[in-house]
């Protein structure tokens, strides 16, 4: 159990949902304190409704609630999907660059508050405890950080829902279904119960955002995306910030099954969970920005985005938003995206991206330079040339292992036929 240390006022990140609900008169009746809300408005929708309502019922002081999608998007989002970070092949990281966010908003009003600690709702062998905590440490230490569920004595959701009722706070979270969900404008997870087994399929009702691709369109639909300097501003024609273009893109991309994602993934604390993931929108984001990419970058700077993306995606996931590295390498994706401006137009069809064609001024492919006619600028006779130097570190270890063991380190030729009489 936590050092237990008297605090006067604590700052809860608030979501209404089944654990927050709870911790609201847990943490009265334990540190005797004073409790203030906060909500950050993602794009959750209707979990928002009644919120102010059912924080002061439950024994809040007040509570804040912001409208944050924007600089969530901005600020957040594109950033990370112009490293192209990607967490395991898959997970496009919506609930971990969500959390830094909330927590430093967390910070600021406890501070504006006057405030003494922090409170979360994250459990004990989850990846956001983390993250909130680690943004508090870069932030301000000076707040104490109370983590309820490794202090109390519920250790399970049907714990939860009993404490609950118990202390009359609606949830709606039932023992049927008994789903994790954390939701905001770029995406929606799903964890617990049924996902528990990975090797059982998961129910088509337990999906929010997205169709299956049985009950997709049976004909496909074409969205043209512009970007500029990497960032999407517009679709289809029309110029739109960048709430309005994600909110159209997850209802197009949901309609059409667009990214949904079953993942078994290594949490940071050292065990693998099981989550389900849906991100229409940034899915298809996503694609179109790496077929931008892949006619304004340059092969070297490519392929090194390619290797810090990997890294980037680590740093996300692990809580590290407010850390040195990150900054640094947003510096390096930054000088790569001055030149990704331009236009990609995608077929969505029954859960797949079709790429149609992508166009830019800053283009650095060339059909003339690419053809295999002549040119003045590539000649096919300099290629000989060029094979030579290239492979000459290979030719050269290949004769000195011959000339030394008879024979090269990979294969041994039949050098007979070579012999005259």
């Amino acid at each position: 159990m936590a050092e237990f240390k008297e605090v006067k006022k604590v700052v809860l990140a608030y979501s209404g949902g089944l654990d927050t609900s709870i911790i609201v008169p847990w943490l009265i009746g334990r540190y005797n304190c004073e409790v203030i809300c906060y909500t950050a408005d993602l794009g959750q929708g209707k979990e928002l409704d009644g919120l102010e309502e059912k924080a002061i019922q439950s024994g809040a002081s007040k509570i804040y609630i912001e409208d944050l999608r924007e600089e969530f998007l901005t600020d957040y989002v594109f950033p990370t999907m112009q490293a192209g970070a990607i967490y395991e092949r898959k997970y496009l990281l919506g609930t971990s660059f969500a959390r830094p966010l909330i927590a430093k908003r967390q910070v600021e009003i406890a501070e504006k508050e006057g405030a003494d600690a922090l409170a979360h709702g994250c459990t004990g062998k989850g990846n956001d405890q983390v993250r909130f905590e680690v943004t508090a440490m870069a932030l301000n230490p000076t707040l104490k950080v109370i983590s309820p569920w490794r202090e109390w004595d519920i250790r399970s959701r049907e714990d939860a829902i009993e404490y609950a009722q118990a202390h009359h706070i609606p949830v709606s979270h039932t023992r049927k279904s008994i789903y994790s969900r954390d939701a905001n404008i770029w995406h929606i997870s799903h964890e617990g119960g049924l996902l528990e087994d990975p090797w059982l399929e998961p129910e088509e009702e337990m999906y929010k955002l997205s169709v299956s691709p049985q009950e997709a369109p049976d004909e496909p639909e074409t969205v043209e995306l512009e970007f500029e300097a990497g960032n999407p501003v517009g679709l289809n024609g029309q110029k739109m910030g960048p709430v309005e273009l994600v909110l159209a893109l997850n209802e197009i991309g949901g309609k059409h099954a667009i990214g949904r994602i079953d993942l078994v993934e290594n949490r940071l604390v050292g065990m693998k969970s099981h989550g389900i993931y849906e991100t229409p929108g940034g899915t298809i984001l996503y694609k179109a920005h790496q077929e931008l990419e892949s006619i304004c970058l340059d092969k070297n700077t490519l392929h090194f985005k390619q290797m810090i993306a990997l890294r980037y995606a680590e740093l996300v996931y692990d809580g590290l938003w407010f850390s040195s590295l990150r900054e640094a390498l947003d510096g390096f994706v930054m000088v790569t995206q001055r030149h990704v401006t331009g236009h990609v137009r995608l077929k969505l069809y029954k859960g797949n991206i079709i790429v149609e064609g992508r166009k830019s001024p800053y283009s650095l492919y060339r059909e003339d330079y690419a053809s295999f006619g002549m040119s003045d600028i590539y000649n096919q006779q300099d290629a000989e040339g060029f094979i030579h130097l290239w492979g000459l570190p290979l030719k050269v270890d290949a004769m000195l292992s011959i000339a030394g063991t008879g024979k090269s380190r990979f294969r041994e030729p039949d050098y007979s036929i070579f012999k005259r009489d």
